[in-house]
């Protein structure tokens, strides 16, 4: 499709006799063990059950009962919830690989996956490392290392500061000569952790500490560089790929543009709008920043590109990607399989001439996270989980299952859903489709941020850079009305349901056939009619509900009537609406859960609750509160206040910190503070109270009202 590279002819004339390689010079691989957890755990295994080769799951106190320990063929415990007691510890996962006979360690991604002193330790060892040597991911992991290499190698660099001279007066003065807006990036980050922009330097060395903090955090290490920072930029990077024989391909690139937090979660391959030369230049650049480190295995190489489609050198992941499936779709691969492979001495596969790029590729990482606040990561039961069914087309990867938990000790991500399709307008009304089928019950997600994103119409476009989300931030978070068709499936939802539980309850009796238990609503010289009452938020729906001959409905609400008429079948704990409102046909999941009627359909999930009658409610439900309460669960890192302390509103008064990322915790007005309920170090749930005021003074809010 494309010139091939002269940087892999060499490859293309020795590839047939590297793949008859003799069993002395490959290495076969026969027992994997897994360092890591979730769904790329799992994704792992998958691979490794096809090709015949034993797995060797290790799991925390938290993960005893996960769903990678259940998939892999032998587990062990490693030690308690916190990663740094447990998927951290390298002597431990040692210890398990040689206990168990494992002869190499995949590391997945994140936890020991990059780090330079485990690729040593597996060598020491004598167990093959799933991975590159760890000279490369030492020098890829310190950043400003990696930008003199690649600048060396003839990758293009975007300018900025990797000095050794860390003070707060150097790098002040190093910004101010870069020009704001800066970028502040721990060197050995990834994930948007240890990042943060300063727009002026006003606010430079507030974004400086808090870039530190949770570089020491997640990474041991508080060394920071500087960069330019591209405004609207786009994150496009290449899947390559390197063997111990010299040979290098490029799988073509993926766009990561639309981010939160710094993170993705929504990627595609190929890229949108690039045209054939600058693909085919971006992946020659690729490549050779993977040959300037004598790279082995997996990589992904991330850069910048304006808008006039010239790119920069931002970092290399010296790992498998989480959004590696959207480049297995459009490449036909299996990329862990290559990993396992390339790991045990084998050559790749095929030559760049032979990569084809098929199609279009999307994936949407579903997090437990609040978008409505600022995308706050949650935690908590998946009470109820129905997903689209996975075919050759879609692919669902994940860690967990209907009734697992979403622990606060680790990322929020529940799945990733992929899909393929012939082109990016087809693929795009496939992950819409995909999304308003994926249903998750007891904690929130961004499901329906997600479907309105893929709806948006510059996303459509493929107008993509990594401020799209604040640019169209009121498009994406839409004023969601309830629609009358919605009120009337939830309505008669309700209803059938109702039905069906005096239908069974009556077959349970002497007597199924008596009339009283037909439930039929017949009254003597007047039509029967139901009063039903749900809340959509703040407001109160009260809806009459008369039941015809004909077992349809007519149903009146807000001054209108509607005929409806519907049938159910039982699926799990929900059931499967198919409705007729007015004529027009339409189907939903319905979920009846404790008081709260869900409701999802193709507009996305709706909630409405059974009013509760007063005299259950509690007694101080006005709304007013004198705490602060936790906004997610995590752990406390450290406590800014202490009892009779006088702040005002905005001042921080405890740190958190949630699936890596550090949260401060501010004061919501003017006042005193009267308890503080945590120590540093303790981990709490959402919603509990963290610091509670000093009440104030009746008579003197009454005079100050006057």
């Amino acid at each position: 499709m494309f010139p091939k590279l002269k940087l892999c002819s060499r490859f293309s004339s020795t590839v047939n006799q590297l793949r008859k390689l003799s069993s002395k010079d490959a290495t076969p691989i026969n027992k994997i063990l897994i360092a890591n957890r979730g769904e790329i755990a799992c994704r792992v295994i998958r691979t490794a059950r096809r090709l015949g080769i034993q797995t060797v799951a290790v799991y925390s106190d938290a993960d005893r009962e996960s769903l990678h320990v259940a998939m892999a063929d032998e587990a062990f415990h490693i030690g308690p919830p916190a990663a740094s007691q447990s998927y951290l510890q390298q002597d431990k996962i040692i210890q398990v690989a040689k206990q168990s006979g494992a002869q190499a360690i995949h590391p997945g991604y994140g936890f020991l996956s990059e780090n330079t002193e485990f690729a040593e330790l597996c060598s020491k060892e004598g167990v093959i490392f799933i991975g590159p040597p760890a000279s490369a991911i030492r020098d890829m992991g310190i950043k400003s290392t990696s930008k003199s290499i690649m600048a060396s190698a003839g990758v293009p660099v975007i300018e900025g500061y990797h000095g050794e001279d860390q003070s707060n007066e150097t790098l002040k003065k190093e910004a101010a000569m870069i020009g704001y807006p800066v970028m502040i990036k721990a060197v050995r980050g990834g994930g948007g952790k240890g990042m943060r922009i300063a727009m002026n330097a006003e606010e430079f060395e507030g974004q400086l500490e808090s870039a530190r903090t949770e570089g020491r955090k997640s990474f041991g290490d508080d060394v920071m560089l500087l960069e330019k920072f591209v405004e609207t930029p786009r994150h496009v990077e290449v899947q390559v790929f390197g063997d111990r024989h010299g040979n290098y391909v490029y799988l073509f690139e993926r766009d990561c543009s639309v981010q939160r937090r710094h993170q993705k979660i929504i990627e595609e391959a190929p890229a949108p709008g690039l045209n054939e030369e600058v693909r085919r230049s971006i992946g020659e650049a690729a490549v050779r920043a993977a040959q300037a480190v004598d790279y082995v295995g997996a990589g992904t190489v991330e850069f910048i590109m304006d808008k006039d489609q010239k790119f920069y050198f931002m970092e290399m992941n010296t790992r498998l990607q989480v959004e590696h499936p959207v480049t297995e779709m459009v490449t036909d691969t299996d990329l862990v399989e290559w990993q396992i492979k390339v790991a045990g001495g084998e050559p790749l596969p095929i030559t760049q001439g032979e990569v084809k790029l098929k199609g279009h590729a999307f994936e949407a990482r579903i997090y437990a996270e609040d978008p409505s606040n600022a995308f706050m990561p949650g935690a908590g039961p998946l009470d109820y989980l129905r997903t689209p069914k996975p075919d050759q087309n879609t692919r669902i990867e994940t860690g967990v299952r209907e009734g697992d938990e979403v622990s606060v000790h680790y990322d929020p991500m529940i799945a990733k859903l992929v899909v393929w399709s012939d082109d990016r307008l087809s693929a795009l009304r496939s992950i819409r489709s995909a999304l308003s089928q994926y249903h998750v019950l007891g904690l929130s997600t961004n499901i329906q941020f997600l479907m309105d994103l893929a709806r948006h119409p510059e996303f459509e476009a493929g107008n993509v850079h990594t401020d799209f989300i604040p640019q169209y931030n009121e498009q994406l978070f839409p004023v969601r009305s309830l629609s009358d068709k919605t009120i009337c499936q939830a309505a008669v939802a309700l209803m059938l349901i109702e039905q069906e539980k005096v239908h069974h309850q009556a077959c349970s009796t002497l007597d199924p056939f008596s009339p009283f238990s037909a439930l039929s609503s017949v009254r003597v010289n007047t039509a029967a009619v139901h009063k039903l009452s749900l809340q959509d938020g703040d407001k109160k729906l009260d809806i009459a509900i008369q039941t015809n001959p004909d077992r349809s409905y007519c149903l009146t609400f807000g001054g209108k009537l509607f005929h409806v008429s519907g049938e159910i079948h039982e699926e799990g704990e929900g059931v499967k609406l198919t409705c007729s409102v007015d004529g027009v046909f339409s189907k939903a999941d319905v979920v009846l859960n404790n008081s709260t009627v869900h409701v999802f359909s193709t507009e996305g999930k709706y909630d409405l609750t059974l009013p509760i009658p007063s005299y259950l409610k509690s007694k101080d439900e006005s709304g007013f509160s004198e705490d602060v309460l936790a906004p997610m669960p995590g752990v406390i890192e450290k406590v800014l206040v202490t009892p009779g302390t006088q702040v005002q509103k905005g001042d921080p008064l405890v740190v958190m910190i949630a699936m890596k990322m550090e949260y401060i915790i501010k004061a919501p007005k003017d006042a005193k503070v009267q308890t503080i309920s945590y120590n540093e170090g303790e981990t709490v749930a959402k919603g509990t109270t963290l610091v509670h005021f000093e009440e104030e003074d009746q008579s003197k809010k009454e005079i100050e009202s006057e």
